[in-house]
């Protein structure tokens, strides 16, 4: 395995993609070459003009525009199509999660021993910000419902930190357009009997104040998503 795609969907951070970007572009990855996937989802906040203005040499990325805001699942679809890595990894274009974690991310696959590697904010072990109450509890009982319709053992089915073999990810025809892409690819990869890990990760989380942007919806999308892909693809 030789390149690592990581794909990054962005939506209204003009304040913090300078600065993830500079992380990832830094972050070890495992004597991987990178290749840097970024679509911008409709932003109207100066978030296209800074990513116009990008050195894209000089980052190794490829920069995607969508006319109008779509969704995570939209951008990451764009994204799809254009990854040409061995391994690709999604990487959300706010801080609330370090890059610096790459290389722990990418041993299982690169051991041989899993074909996709989850990391888990929830399974402890790893600094994480005293979030939301309910955020938490919204985590615990979708993962809890992923576990009984799929016969798994996942702590976090949310995470953002999601890694895979590229043939797995490149195979999956990503339907939702929304913060339900997390169910679907999860349910899709679950039914395919692959070898799925889970590793502790650090979380930075951010409250709405601070530009989080997932609500209670999406949760309800989140179940009703899970139960459709159980019984159908």
């Amino acid at each position: 395995m030789k390149t690592l795609s990581i794909l990054i969907p962005v939506y209204n951070e003009e304040k913090t993609i300078m600065q993830i970007l500079q992380m990832v572009k830094d972050a070890p990855s495992a004597s991987l070459a990178k290749e840097i996937i970024i679509v911008d989802d409709g932003s109207t906040d100066g978030t296209r003009d800074v990513l116009k203005e990008l050195d894209t040499q000089k980052f190794g990325a490829k920069i995607y525009f969508h006319d109008k805001n779509q969704g995570k699942g939209a951008a990451l679809r764009t994204a799809q199509a254009h990854a040409t890595g061995d391994i690709i990894l999604i990487q959300d274009a706010d801080l609330e999660y370090d890059p610096k974690e790459y290389p722990d991310l990418l041993a299982p696959i690169l051991e041989g021993k899993a074909d996709v590697v989850y990391g888990s904010r929830l399974s402890g072990g790893r600094v994480t910000r005293a979030f939301r109450f309910l955020h938490l509890l919204g985590n615990k009982v979708l993962s809890l419902i992923t576990n009984i319709l799929y016969n798994c053992t996942l702590t976090d089915m949310e995470t953002c930190y999601k890694v895979f073999r590229a043939p797995i990810f490149k195979n999956i025809q990503i339907r939702s357009n929304r913060f339900d892409f997390e169910p679907e690819i999860t349910a899709k990869v679950l039914k395919q009997g692959v070898r799925l890990y889970e590793l502790p990760i650090s979380y930075y989380g951010r409250d709405y104040h601070e530009g989080k942007k997932i609500t209670w919806k999406d949760g309800f999308a989140a179940i009703w998503t899970l139960v459709k892909y159980r019984f159908s693809d």
